[in-house]
């Protein structure tokens, strides 16, 4: 073979290699997808490339299930950092934040849950985050504390907690996962005696989950905290009204449950307390002696308290405040003299002593029905009195 030959059957090598590689990048090209992604640059979306991200993931997920969430967090955190554009990014915070948690960290893993719920609304991973921060709400709510430089556990979290349930029912409203935040909420009130957030967070509760299968716990307990935060006499008595609208209407349309809260007893209770509390407010005025103004306080107690124990003890003393009236005044009030002699039997110059009249003993606070979770209503600081007579 001459020179000529052998130089035209190299060349002839030489394009057939070309020919082939050239056919390779092309089937290489053909095999991968690029999208133009929001930072201007195009990224590799071929189906090669999204099962090695999500066997990444897999990975970091695998590691967690065989104990080694530290390896796990190492994964998920070189993903996050490798890909940050990725439609799987979500995921990756997820895996790191259940890492921590796998890790005892759960406070820093509420930072990856947390960054789901305000980047990645439309994520899969966003529902699960919740789940995970609600989980982690509850633990708190029940005394669990966060770690102090993530040694040792001395720092209350219940800051934390509250903030959590409120923030789960905002992002996921109306869903099983809001009403078991906004329930998990006013319990925690309630067991810690926050009487007034409690009985707002129920009444909020009854207005947003009127078909919540922990209605009736909700109405209870609404009840029970009004009842409770209710001080005595010479505090206000709003919260002891509220009670028994919310008793009058349970007794309307819950009967039977009414009857196994013993309502007629609790109503008995507020119908005593109300009329002490404008009993209290007349020995006020005699106190700083204004017998017009306990005389007036007195006759609004007998017309709408008739029957209570306290309208006993005005008809018991209203003889001495009448007598330091003027008798224009007296005349325009009611026939007390009659009262008197009708109820306590006694003439009017006469005086009793009621320290004997002993009140018809009233039922416990009820049992909870089974349903509500509950055994018994707290006992308030201040005793509310009751008396067999019915309003």
């Amino acid at each position: 073979m001459n020179d000529f030959d052998a130089i035209n059957l190299r060349i002839l090598a030489l394009s057939l290699l070309a020919v082939i590689g050239l056919s390779f990048q092309q089937a290489r090209a053909q095999s991968q997808e690029f999208e133009l992604g929001p930072d201007d640059r195009w990224k590799d979306t071929s189906d090669e490339q999204m099962t090695l991200r999500k066997n990444q993931l897999l990975s970091a997920r695998r590691a967690i299930l065989e104990g080694n969430p530290q390896r796990g967090r190492d994964l998920a955190s070189a993903f996050i950092d490798r890909y940050p554009n990725s439609p799987m990014r979500a995921d990756a915070y997820l895996i790191r934040g259940d890492a921590l948690m796998a890790m005892g960290d759960e406070y820093e893993a509420l930072f990856e849950f947390e960054e789901i719920a305000r980047n990645y609304p439309n994520s899969p991973a966003f529902v699960t985050a919740l789940e995970r921060e609600f989980e982690i709400a509850q633990q708190y709510a029940n005394g669990r504390y966060r770690k102090l430089l993530s040694l040792f556990r001395i720092v209350p979290a219940t800051d934390e907690a509250q903030e959590l349930l409120i923030r789960i029912q905002e992002r996921l409203p109306g869903s099983r996962l809001a009403e078991q935040a906004g329930m998990a909420l006013a319990d925690y009130y309630f067991r810690v005696r926050d009487l007034r957030m409690a009985a707002e967070a129920y009444d909020l509760f009854l207005e947003n989950y009127p078909r919540s299968r922990d209605v009736n716990k909700a109405r209870l307990r609404l009840i029970y905290s009004y009842l409770a935060d209710y001080r005595g006499p010479r505090y206000d008595s709003t919260g002891l009204q509220e009670a028994r609208l919310r008793l009058e209407d349970l007794r309307a349309n819950e009967p039977g449950l009414a009857q196994r809260i013993g309502a007629e007893s609790l109503l008995v209770r507020i119908y005593e307390s109300d009329a002490g509390k404008l009993l209290s407010t007349a020995r006020y005025y005699l106190s700083i002696d204004d017998p017009i103004s306990a005389e007036y306080t007195l006759r609004a107690l007998v017309k709408r308290y008739p029957n209570s124990i306290a309208s006993l003890e005005a008809l018991r003393e209203i003889p001495g405040i009448l007598a330091r009236m003027p008798e224009t005044v007296v005349r325009m009030g009611p026939d007390y003299r009659a009262l008197r002699e009708e109820k306590l039997g006694i003439p009017w110059d006469e005086d009793t002593d009621l320290t004997g009249v002993i009140d018809a003993p009233v039922p416990s606070l009820p049992t909870i029905p089974a349903t509500t979770g509950e055994t018994r209503l707290p006992e308030s600081d201040t005793q509310i009195e009751s008396s067999e007579n019915t309003p």
